[in-house]
């Protein structure tokens, strides 16, 4: 006779354990099926209830939309028994409840009905009686009443954490909803453990959240890391869990892995209450993170204005000291050529160009007078040009010049 594990529930008795956290795209159907699977392989007997209206882990199970007569919803809605509803798989052992997308209007529904939350745990009953070793509880990424009745039904709650840190910082709004469950309707719900999905360990991220959970969570976070692969993303669309569609992939051996440690584990006894005060600030909820303490009181705020205003103003930067000239590069440098001053002289008072070309050779008379001519105007006094005839005067002299210059006659 094969000794009974430690996580293995005595004869008669299911492991009820939702699979929860109402952020989408964390790898809750995933492990709900990877998870059923595993087990399955090692000799348990498992249920798989899909409560998200997406469907998506009746789609990993291979359920097809047309064998879908019975779901989830007729069980809740009470309109079928849950013994009509349940679909034999591809995997020995692993049996599943699907769902569609009419369980989306099963929270509407329920609102005005008596006992809403209790609904799925008095429907679970007639498989509770030994039948099934493992009930495991795919829940839909939110905190409704689907979700709630969920924790209601189960015992036993794993939660899987994408490492990243958006997942992080959802999971402080669902154990507060699981504390207030624990409060109200089903005091024996515990936290089993954590499982943290889509390792990415090229990614500093993923090892910073990982450290970051086991901080708090200690011995509830399960040594197993499902990592990212590529299989366990195909898996669904062949309709196939990981252990057929590829026995051998790192996916299908680290959930291997889990389901091991599921079995291993005792199995945790009594309700530890979760205390958001106890959370790390990126678990918790935004009203219990702690802000900035404001003064006390107006005179306190006085004085520290008044301190602010004694300080001394700090010190003005002092300018930059003149960079050094290399000699070498001074003296390399060309000596301005001398300006015959009678030369200079000669030339009319108003032929400002021509004063300018003496300046420099290079002066170009074509050029715009805003620069050189205006300075030279300032320098000599002179005020406003001339009239007509001395500019016909200054005009004609400016022309010989031109002339002279390139050669020519004047």
């Amino acid at each position: 006779m094969a000794r009974r594990r430690k996580g293995q529930p005595p004869p008669g008795v299911a492991r009820v354990i939702a699979i929860a956290n109402q952020k989408g795209g964390v790898g809750k159907s995933t492990t709900a099926v990877s998870l059923g699977a595993c087990l399955a392989e090692q000799g348990q007997s498992v249920l798989v209830v899909d409560l998200d209206p997406q469907g998506n882990a009746s789609t990993g199970m291979g359920i097809r939309h047309e064998g879908r007569e019975v779901t989830i919803y007729e069980v809740l809605a009470s309109e079928a028994p849950i013994e009509g509803a349940i679909v034999e798989t591809a995997v020995e052992r692993l049996h599943a409840i699907p769902s569609t997308i009419d369980l989306a209007g099963a929270e509407i529904e329920l609102v005005s009905l008596f006992s809403r939350e209790s609904r799925l745990a008095k429907s679970l009953r007639p498989v509770m009686d030994g039948r099934y070793q493992f009930i495991l509880l795919d829940c839909p990424p939110s905190l409704g009443l689907l979700t709630v009745n969920a924790l209601v039904a189960a015992e036993e709650l794993i939660v899987p954490i994408q490492c990243e840190y958006y997942a992080l910082e959802g999971l402080g709004q669902l154990l507060r909803n699981v504390g207030l469950v624990q409060q109200n309707v089903n005091p024996n719900l515990r936290l089993t453990g954590i499982v943290m999905t889509m390792f990415d360990p090229r990614t500093k991220l993923s090892e910073q959240v990982v450290e970051e959970v086991r901080r708090y969570f200690g011995g509830q976070v399960y040594d197993t890391i499902i990592p990212r692969t590529v299989r366990l993303s195909e898996a669904p669309g062949y309709g196939e869990p990981i252990t057929m569609y590829d026995s051998k992939s790192r996916g299908a051996e680290t959930y291997r892995a889990l389901a091991a440690e599921v079995l291993d584990r005792p199995i945790p006894e009594g309700g530890k209450r979760i205390a958001m005060d106890d959370l790390p600030q990126t678990m918790a909820s935004p009203s219990a993170r702690t802000r900035p303490e404001a003064p006390a009181s107006e005179a306190e705020a006085a004085v520290k204005a008044s301190e602010v205003e004694a300080a001394p103003p700090e010190p003005e930067a002092a300018p930059p000291e003149p960079e050094a000239v290399d000699e070498e590069v001074e003296a390399a440098l060309p000596e301005p050529e001398a300006v015959d001053e009678e030369e200079f002289e000669e030339v009319l008072p108003h032929d400002l160009e021509a004063k300018a070309a003496l300046l420099d050779p290079e002066f170009e008379t074509d050029v715009s007078e805003v620069d050189v001519v205006e300075d030279l105007r300032e320098i000599e006094g002179i005020g406003a040009p001339p009239e007509k005839a001395d500019v016909d005067e200054g005009q004609a002299g400016k022309k010989k010049w031109r002339l002279f210059r390139k050669g020519g006659d004047a």
